[in-house]
């Protein structure tokens, strides 16, 4: 399993990232969701650089033009409901991809609230075999509701080649990952790995809820 971690380098993707976690700027939601979208949009690009390409023949009102143009069949993945913007940014770049949708949401076993658990109860894909899948899952905390997402798209064929995709994960949830996929030829992508989980589970420093910056708050 490739590991990708973008706040190592110096790319645009690091002034999104800010902005995503300044609490005086992430308050207006519209931005928030910009901010998601854009890097999707930037995780996209460099996914492309990785994909099959062959030569094409492209007829134009004055003649031929050779061009180099993926192959691969796409199908973009994302767990409901922070995940959305962050999907739409890969979409905006694939945009003839097909699309898959799970919801999985984090419940916690213990009044502490120390022990989480993970409940998938809805889920929509194409026929995965033979395709690439990306999913774009923003926050990976514990790699739960990653690991489950995944599995539950299996059972809708094997894909040739998948990509994970986050906005923030968390070291503990990149070890569990890659300790689960260990002998796998996935790649996770993360714009940013924080060096922690707090007791409830959250990313430290992290951005806080991901969906409810986004969304607005639930109860």
């Amino acid at each position: 399993m490739e590991i990708i971690n973008f706040s190592e380098k110096n790319t645009i993707i690091n002034r999104f990232m800010a902005e995503l976690r300044d609490v005086n700027i992430q308050t207006d939601r519209a931005r928030f969701r910009h901010n998601l979208e854009r890097i999707g949009e930037l995780l996209a690009y460099e996914i492309s650089r990785t994909l099959d390409y062959s030569l094409k023949n492209i007829q134009t009102p004055l003649g031929i033009a050779p061009s180099n143009t993926p192959d691969n069949d796409i199908v973009l993945g994302t767990i409901f409901r922070a995940g959305l913007p962050f999907h739409q940014g890969f979409l905006n770049i694939f945009d003839q991809a097909d699309n898959a949708f799970v919801s999985a949401y984090r419940y916690y076993k213990d009044k502490e609230c120390h022990e989480v658990g993970i409940h998938i109860e809805y889920m929509a894909s194409p026929d995965l075999t033979g395709k690439t899948l990306i999913i774009a899952d923003p926050m990976l905390a514990t790699g739960g509701s990653l690991e489950l997402g995944y599995h539950a798209f299996l059972t809708k064929g094997q894909p040739a080649k998948v990509h994970f995709c986050s906005v923030i994960a968390s070291r503990q949830g990149v070890d569990y990952i890659r300790e689960r996929f260990a002998d796998t030829d996935i790649t996770l992508w993360c714009a940013a790995i924080d060096p922690e989980l707090n007791e409830r589970m959250y990313i430290v420093p992290g951005l806080g809820d991901a969906g409810d910056l986004a969304y607005g708050g639930k109860i």
